[in-house]
Parts: structure tokens; sequence; C-alpha cells
């Protein structure tokens, strides 16, 4: 059983990418809040969201690129 090594590297991009993304979206989030007398209050509140939502997509896809290069049986 080998691994494919370039569905792995692809994966763990996915990963990397979702990483600053969960610390992004939280912070972001936590800004809108302390500022709810802003008038782009919604707006920054759902770019905060998108990007938490983002970063969950980007960790779910790259746990599939992942499982999918250690499984998956070159024919």
């Amino acid at each position: 059983m080998a691994t494919n090594k370039t569905i792995l590297v692809k994966g763990l991009k996915y990963m990397g990418w979702a990483l600053p993304l969960f610390f992004i979206g939280p912070t972001i989030i936590h800004s809108s809040f302390k500022n709810q007398s802003h008038p782009l209050y919604i707006p920054v509140l759902g770019l905060g969201i998108i990007f938490c939502l983002l970063a969950i997509v980007m960790v779910v896809m790259g746990l599939k690129t992942i499982i999918k290069s250690l499984f998956e049986n070159e024919k």
C-alpha cells in the first residue's frame, strides 16, 4: 500500500489554507460584535461568518483528500 504523495500534498495545502481562516473568522466576528452601533456591523458580521464557513469547508476537503491519498489503490 503506497501513499499518493501528490494528492497528499494537495490535501495538506487545503489544511494550510484553513488554518489562518480559523483565526481570521472569529476575530472578525468578535470585532463586529464590539462595534454593533457602526453602520457596517451586518456586512462585517457576514464576512466573519463566511470566513468561518470557508474554514470548515477547507478542512473537510483537506481531510477527504488526505484520506483519498492514503487509502485509494493505484490501478
